[in-house]
């Protein structure tokens, strides 16, 4: 039985807690939040940052992106309160918060489940681990590097 809570949601109301490493909090709103959005091909996320917080680089792989400033600066291609840019599907992107306060975005997607691959998390933090090997040669690092990321917690924030 479909009812009104099925297409509402208040949790943009409430900032996210940004205090963790990479300061910020995405909040979103999909179908498993709002259920009378499946099959309408839509979704949004609020996403809080602290001073100097990000978004770290990460991609959606069944969803282009919206991104629109609400307070304060941040450094992805828009600056400034009311400006807006598109990330296309599949597109690794990011953003960071360039400025001494906090800032605030909301970003509309193309999918009610858009899915989001966070880039660090998914190939220093997999589970189980791509072969040192590999990684050297694809980063071009020392082995030593790979083996310290690796070795990171991989904050989720979204």
């Amino acid at each position: 039985m479909v009812k009104a809570e099925d297409f509402f949601f208040s949790g943009f109301l409430t900032p996210g807690n940004t205090s963790n490493p990479v300061g910020s909090y995405v909040t979103p709103v999909n179908v498993m939040q709002i259920p009378g959005l499946n099959t309408l091909g839509i979704s949004m996320v609020r996403v809080d940052y602290a001073p100097y917080g990000q978004n770290p680089p990460h991609t959606h792989p069944r969803a282009t992106e919206i991104l629109v400033v609400l307070e304060g600066t941040l450094y992805v291609g828009c600056y400034t309160p009311g400006e807006a840019f598109v990330f296309p599907v599949g597109l690794i992107h990011f953003q960071f918060n360039t400025g001494k306060t906090n800032a605030v975005a909301i970003a509309a997607l193309s999918s009610q489940n858009p899915g989001v691959i966070t880039i660090a998390n998914a190939v220093f933090g997999s589970n189980p681990k791509i072969s040192d090997d590999v990684l050297t040669k694809a980063f071009q690092v020392d082995k030593n590097v790979v083996d310290y990321l690796q070795a990171q917690f991989w904050w989720p924030n979204n």
